[in-house]
Protein backbone atom coordinates (compact mmCIF):
# COMPACT_ATOMS: atom_id res chain seq x y z
CA UNK A 1 0.00 0.00 0.00
CA UNK A 2 2.80 2.33 0.65
CA UNK A 3 4.88 1.91 -2.35
CA UNK A 4 1.49 2.40 -4.28
CA UNK A 5 1.06 5.75 -2.53
CA UNK A 6 4.48 6.44 -3.74
CA UNK A 7 4.40 5.56 -7.19
CA UNK A 8 1.31 7.38 -7.35
CA UNK A 9 2.49 10.81 -5.12
CA UNK A 10 6.02 10.63 -7.73
CA UNK A 11 3.86 10.15 -10.87
CA UNK A 12 1.70 13.97 -9.49
CA UNK A 13 4.69 15.15 -8.59
CA UNK A 14 6.13 14.42 -12.52
CA UNK A 15 3.05 15.86 -14.03
CA UNK A 16 2.83 19.00 -11.62
CA UNK A 17 6.63 19.38 -12.59
CA UNK A 18 6.30 19.04 -16.34
CA UNK A 19 3.16 21.08 -16.75
CA UNK A 20 3.82 23.98 -13.62
CA UNK A 21 5.67 26.60 -16.15
CA UNK A 22 2.89 26.93 -17.97
CA UNK A 23 -0.01 26.88 -15.27
CA UNK A 24 2.22 28.53 -12.58
CA UNK A 25 2.71 31.37 -15.77
CA UNK A 26 -0.84 31.44 -16.42
CA UNK A 27 -2.19 32.09 -13.15
CA UNK A 28 0.83 34.42 -12.37
CA UNK A 29 -0.69 36.49 -15.45
CA UNK A 30 -3.98 36.48 -14.77
CA UNK A 31 -4.72 37.07 -11.71
CA UNK A 32 -5.84 40.59 -9.72
CA UNK A 33 -8.56 43.04 -10.06
CA UNK A 34 -8.94 44.34 -12.93
CA UNK A 35 -10.78 47.21 -15.45
CA UNK A 36 -12.41 46.28 -18.36
CA UNK A 37 -14.90 48.31 -20.32
CA UNK A 38 -18.21 46.40 -20.42
CA UNK A 39 -19.70 45.79 -24.14
CA UNK A 40 -22.88 46.21 -23.22
CA UNK A 41 -22.95 49.65 -20.88
CA UNK A 42 -19.20 50.73 -22.12
CA UNK A 43 -18.78 52.20 -18.71
CA UNK A 44 -16.04 50.42 -16.82
CA UNK A 45 -15.94 47.48 -15.16
CA UNK A 46 -13.96 45.73 -12.25
CA UNK A 47 -13.42 41.83 -12.81
CA UNK A 48 -11.05 39.41 -12.01
CA UNK A 49 -10.53 36.08 -13.73
CA UNK A 50 -10.65 32.59 -12.33
CA UNK A 51 -6.83 32.69 -12.86
CA UNK A 52 -6.65 28.87 -10.82
CA UNK A 53 -8.86 27.84 -13.10
CA UNK A 54 -7.21 29.43 -16.35
CA UNK A 55 -3.74 27.23 -14.69
CA UNK A 56 -5.07 24.06 -14.72
CA UNK A 57 -6.95 23.96 -18.35
CA UNK A 58 -3.26 25.58 -19.85
CA UNK A 59 -1.77 22.64 -17.77
CA UNK A 60 -3.93 20.68 -20.09
CA UNK A 61 -3.17 22.69 -23.23
CA UNK A 62 -6.29 24.28 -23.76
CA UNK A 63 -6.00 27.33 -21.97
CA UNK A 64 -9.86 29.10 -21.46
CA UNK A 65 -10.49 32.19 -19.20
CA UNK A 66 -13.60 32.53 -17.28
CA UNK A 67 -14.68 35.46 -14.41
CA UNK A 68 -14.31 34.84 -10.77
CA UNK A 69 -16.08 38.40 -10.08
CA UNK A 70 -17.48 41.41 -11.40
CA UNK A 71 -18.61 44.68 -10.56
CA UNK A 72 -22.11 44.23 -12.24
CA UNK A 73 -22.96 40.97 -10.68
CA UNK A 74 -25.10 39.65 -9.46
CA UNK A 75 -27.53 41.42 -11.55
CA UNK A 76 -25.68 40.44 -14.80
CA UNK A 77 -24.01 37.37 -13.86
CA UNK A 78 -25.52 35.13 -16.39
CA UNK A 79 -24.15 37.05 -19.67
CA UNK A 80 -21.58 35.88 -22.31
CA UNK A 81 -18.72 37.18 -20.39
CA UNK A 82 -17.54 39.46 -23.75
CA UNK A 83 -15.29 41.51 -21.91
CA UNK A 84 -12.71 38.99 -21.73
CA UNK A 85 -11.25 39.38 -24.88
CA UNK A 86 -9.63 42.66 -23.58
CA UNK A 87 -8.14 40.58 -20.71
CA UNK A 88 -6.61 38.26 -23.46
CA UNK A 89 -5.40 41.22 -25.59
CA UNK A 90 -3.55 43.17 -22.99
CA UNK A 91 -3.41 41.10 -19.56
CA UNK A 92 -1.06 43.81 -18.10
CA UNK A 93 -2.93 46.48 -19.37
CA UNK A 94 -5.75 45.61 -18.06
CA UNK A 95 -4.65 45.20 -13.99
CA UNK A 96 -6.09 47.76 -11.89
CA UNK A 97 -1.93 48.62 -10.57
CA UNK A 98 -0.84 48.84 -14.27
CA UNK A 99 -3.21 51.18 -14.55
CA UNK A 100 -2.38 53.19 -11.51
CA UNK A 101 0.85 53.54 -12.17
CA UNK A 102 0.99 55.06 -15.84
CA UNK A 103 -1.38 57.42 -13.88
CA UNK A 104 1.65 58.52 -11.85
CA UNK A 105 4.16 58.39 -14.11
CA UNK A 106 6.04 61.45 -15.27
CA UNK A 107 3.94 63.59 -12.61
CA UNK A 108 4.58 65.38 -9.15
CA UNK A 109 3.01 65.21 -5.92
CA UNK A 110 0.99 68.34 -5.92
CA UNK A 111 1.74 69.15 -2.23
CA UNK A 112 5.44 68.28 -2.38
CA UNK A 113 6.42 68.53 -5.95
CA UNK A 114 8.56 65.08 -5.35
CA UNK A 115 8.39 63.31 -8.71
CA UNK A 116 6.05 59.94 -8.44
CA UNK A 117 7.77 57.43 -11.11
CA UNK A 118 9.41 55.29 -8.61
CA UNK A 119 6.38 54.37 -6.67
CA UNK A 120 6.89 51.19 -4.14
CA UNK A 121 3.71 49.69 -4.93
CA UNK A 122 4.71 47.10 -2.40
CA UNK A 123 5.35 49.22 0.71
CA UNK A 124 3.65 52.63 0.43
CA UNK A 125 0.97 53.48 -2.10
CA UNK A 126 0.38 57.19 -3.71
CA UNK A 127 -2.85 58.55 -3.17
CA UNK A 128 -4.80 61.15 -4.48
CA UNK A 129 -6.83 64.76 -3.68
CA UNK A 130 -9.91 65.13 -4.51
CA UNK A 131 -11.01 68.46 -6.21
CA UNK A 132 -12.86 69.64 -2.24
CA UNK A 133 -9.59 68.50 -0.93
CA UNK A 134 -10.66 65.26 0.34
CA UNK A 135 -7.49 62.46 0.67
CA UNK A 136 -7.88 59.19 -1.59
CA UNK A 137 -5.98 55.69 -0.71
CA UNK A 138 -6.96 54.05 -3.52
CA UNK A 139 -7.62 50.87 -1.48
CA UNK A 140 -10.54 52.24 -0.43
CA UNK A 141 -12.06 52.88 -4.15
CA UNK A 142 -14.33 50.36 -5.51
CA UNK A 143 -12.11 49.37 -8.86
CA UNK A 144 -14.37 49.95 -11.62
CA UNK A 145 -14.83 53.62 -9.80
CA UNK A 146 -10.98 54.16 -10.95
CA UNK A 147 -10.93 56.20 -13.78
CA UNK A 148 -13.98 59.00 -12.92
CA UNK A 149 -11.15 59.50 -9.92
CA UNK A 150 -8.57 59.54 -12.16
CA UNK A 151 -9.45 62.12 -14.79
CA UNK A 152 -10.55 64.98 -11.51
CA UNK A 153 -8.22 63.90 -8.70
CA UNK A 154 -4.27 64.65 -8.04
CA UNK A 155 -1.37 62.72 -6.98
CA UNK A 156 -0.13 63.05 -3.74
CA UNK A 157 3.21 61.17 -2.70
CA UNK A 158 2.82 58.56 0.40
CA UNK A 159 4.34 61.21 2.65
CA UNK A 160 2.05 64.09 1.69
CA UNK A 161 -0.92 61.07 1.81
CA UNK A 162 -0.30 60.87 4.95
CA UNK A 163 -0.30 64.63 6.50
CA UNK A 164 -2.88 65.15 4.89
CA UNK A 165 -5.32 62.64 5.90
CA UNK A 166 -3.72 63.14 9.19
CA UNK A 167 -4.94 66.65 8.63
CA UNK A 168 -8.24 65.95 8.00
CA UNK A 169 -9.00 63.11 10.49
CA UNK A 170 -7.11 65.68 13.60
CA UNK A 171 -7.32 69.23 12.96
CA UNK A 172 -7.30 70.06 16.29
CA UNK A 173 -4.24 67.89 16.35
CA UNK A 174 -2.17 70.20 13.95
CA UNK A 175 -0.08 73.62 14.83
CA UNK A 176 0.38 75.55 11.83
CA UNK A 177 3.80 77.47 12.81
CA UNK A 178 5.02 80.25 10.38
CA UNK A 179 8.16 79.47 8.70
CA UNK A 180 11.54 80.92 10.43
CA UNK A 181 13.43 83.73 8.34
CA UNK A 182 16.59 82.37 7.11
CA UNK A 183 19.96 83.88 9.25
CA UNK A 184 21.86 85.32 6.73
CA UNK A 185 26.09 85.09 7.66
Amino acid sequence: MVGAVAFLGAGVFAFVYLLKSEAAWTFLRYRGNRLVTCPETKAPAAVKVASAWAAVTAAVGQRRLRLKTCSRWPDRQDCDQPCLWQVRAAPRDTLVATILRRWYEGKRCVACEKLLEKTDWLQHTSGALSPDSETVEWRDVAPEKIPEKLATHVPLCWNCLVVQTFRQKYPELVVERPARPSKER
